[in-house]
């Protein structure tokens, strides 16, 4: 898979990367990344998405929600690019480099390749760099592993760890915790922040882990075509539009997750095997 550059200067990284110093994005905080404005998008006579309005800024998570079908994921592939909106524009920093990880990814499972063969594959890096990334996201043992071995945890990880070094200063991330158990989200959703702490990149994440994904956004955005509410996670759990798009009663129960930081999240142990493939979902 090869790295796409778009007219504007700025890189595709195709997967998603890890932190550590030596990853640093130097931007300043107040700095605005992405714009989306007025987007709209239709397929075969159907509105997919309607009057959409989005803007990300350096050090920000703003995550995505909604319903199977809502056009989460073609939002962000038209932010990133890869879908041309019918009307609307879409505005990013000149040069800003983005990481993308897709939904699906799939890997012939009788392609011999090893965790260092897959992250070199699109980025040329030093043994050296490959280490720390592997350091950074905590699966550094993986570097000669089979990627076809790995949980969905440990793939997740070594995802995160190829994208970030090419250094992206803007990260879109779909469905990253899928396929794993709350255990496994849990530990998925802290990297995240950490990366997001430790190299002040802007991630907009598309998820439909409400409880735990909430906690680790700056803003949520609910989406079903268009936009039916945005704000901070502890506003947007109370918003009319979120509980009638979730179910009221259900979504009352289930409270805004505050992760602890006085822990480690270990590999492997609550995670389910799955190999290195995504299905698609919107």
């Amino acid at each position: 898979m090869k790295n796409l550059i778009f007219p504007g200067g700025y890189y595709i990284i195709a997967l998603y990367p890890s932190i550590l110093p030596f990853f640093i994005v130097t931007t300043s905080s107040s700095e605005t990344l992405l714009r989306v404005s007025a987007i709209a998008f239709r397929r075969q006579g159907v509105t997919i998405l309607d009057a959409v309005d989005l803007t990300l800024r350096h050090e920000e998570i703003i995550t995505l929600i909604g319903p199977n079908g809502a056009g989460k994921s073609t939002l962000l592939k038209i932010a990133l690019g890869l879908l041309t909106p019918d009307t609307g524009e879409v505005w990013r920093a000149s040069g800003v480099r983005i990481g993308y990880v897709p939904q699906k990814l799939d890997i012939n499972p009788a392609l011999p390749l090893t965790v260092r063969r897959f992250i070199t594959l699109s980025t040329a890096a030093s043994t050296h760099e490959i280490e720390n990334a592997l350091t950074a996201t905590g699966i550094p043992f993986l570097i000669n592993a089979s990627v076809h071995t790995l949980s969905g945890g440990e793939w997740q990880r070594v995802l995160l760890a190829r994208a970030l070094l090419c250094k992206p200063a803007l990260l879109f991330l779909d469905e990253p915790a899928q396929g794993l158990d709350v255990s496994g989200q849990d530990a998925i959703y802290a990297l995240i922040r950490r990366i997001r702490d430790t190299t002040g990149c802007g991630i907009l994440l598309v998820s439909h882990d409400l409880h735990l994904v909430m906690a680790s956004s700056n803003r949520v955005l609910c989406l079903n075509r268009h936009i039916c509410c945005t704000g901070r996670p502890e506003e947007i759990r109370h918003d009319p539009a979120y509980l009638s798009l979730f179910g009221g009663a259900n979504i009352q129960n289930l409270a805004v997750y505050q992760h602890r930081h006085d822990h480690e999240h270990p590999l492997c142990d609550h995670e389910h095997h799955h190999p290195p493939s995504r299905s698609q979902h919107e």
